[in-house]
């Protein structure tokens, strides 16, 4: 342990300084808040920095530069390293931070600065939305889920424990991981999906409009994430991009064996099972193995109350929805609901919705 004091030890935590008031930004004010932790925002849009502090992610008031005991900055990747080097000069009593989503190109960049990086640690809580904006932002948007923590060979003791309870305190689980690997790990979990979504859906604008009334939850579900914010994807594909072009690369190979076949007409089930087993290897609920559930299909009503009705109905059939998605019918005023629950409950919790009245089939 550091001799260093820890700003947070014992139960008074902060005054902490959030830099930039966008959804993960303001998120984490949110949460810090919550947990009764004084919180200030700062945003180079004003605006935003209020809209924050009106949904309960801190204030806007100024502090002492001297009382901060952390700093999260929460900016754009282009501005991260400027950023963080102007928050170390200025708050010299506190920690700083960045939730950027690349962490070696700011490691470097902060290096090739000369900067001493003792009360600096990256970090990069892995939850978002393609959504943006301090709007969006809510106090749960952590909980449950991993929080990168990069430190670095000069980086105190007491300055990583602070980063890692940041992400404690926020409700996620800190994983600590070297800034090269996070890089390489994101390049294949996060950034590969993201570039792939928006490519495909950059082809559905070259699609004819009759086509496009055929499609369903398949193409709906794999270009989703292609509604990020492009400027912002921008910055963070380039600010990692030799291990996303690897992961292109990689991918290329693999969908040119594909097309070879499919042109002479040779089977592909092989490669098919690949990918059932790459959807398999993803960890499941809470970290865990992936689970095989029964998955069951049943209409809903596109009005008002219809979903609040089931949860009601599964609720008092005693049974856990483990997983659920929908699908909106593109004629009838109806949605298809899908739901997964365990295999052993599933001809119980079919009885008992049934008898309240839903039709359900298997998916």
């Amino acid at each position: 342990m550091s001799d260093e004091p820890d700003p947070f030890s014992g139960s008074d935590y902060g005054p902490v300084l959030i830099i930039g008031a966008g959804l993960v930004g303001a998120s984490v004010g949110c949460a810090l808040t919550e947990a009764g932790i004084e919180v200030h925002l700062r945003d180079q849009v004003p605006s935003h920095a209020r809209v924050a502090a009106g949904r309960g992610a801190g204030s806007v008031e100024p502090i002492d530069p001297e009382a901060v005991a952390l700093v999260v900055v929460a900016v754009p990747p282009r501005v991260l390293a400027p950023v963080v080097s102007a928050a170390l000069d200025e708050f010299a009593n506190a920690v700083v931070t960045d939730v950027g989503s690349v962490k070696g190109s700011v490691l470097r960049d902060l290096a090739a600065r000369g900067l001493e990086l003792r009360r600096y640690v990256g970090s990069h809580p892995m939850a978002g939305s393609h959504l943006a904006g301090p709007v969006t932002a809510r106090p749960d948007l952590f909980t449950d889920r991993t929080w990168v923590i990069a430190p670095h060979a000069t980086a105190t003791p007491g300055a990583i424990e602070t980063v890692t309870r940041l992400a404690t305190i926020s409700g996620a689980n800190p994983v600590v991981m070297d800034a090269e690997e996070h890089d390489l790990a994101v390049a294949a979990v996060s950034h590969l999906p993201h570039a792939v979504s928006a490519m495909l859906a950059a082809g559905l604008t070259e699609t004819k409009p009759a086509h496009l009334q055929l499609a369903g939850q398949g193409v709906r579900d794999v270009t989703r994430i292609a509604a990020g914010d492009p400027e912002l994807w921008d910055q963070i594909l380039t600010a990692n991009a030799p291990a996303v072009a690897d992961q292109l690369a990689a991918l290329s190979t693999r969908l040119g064996e594909l097309a070879e076949r499919l042109a002479e007409q040779r089977p592909v089930d092989d490669l098919l099972a690949t990918g059932v087993a790459g959807t398999r290897a993803i960890p499941g609920k809470h970290g865990r193995a992936q689970t095989e559930y029964a998955r069951m299909i049943i209409e809903i009503p596109d009005a008002p109350g219809s979903l609040a009705r089931f949860f009601t109905d599964a609720g008092a059939a005693g049974v856990n929805v483990e997983d659920i998605s929908i699908e909106h019918d593109p004629v009838r005023e109806v949605g298809w609901l899908q739901v997964s629950v365990r295999p052993e409950l599933a001809p119980d919790f079919s009885a008992a919705m049934s008898d309240r009245g839903w039709h359900l089939h298997e998916g």
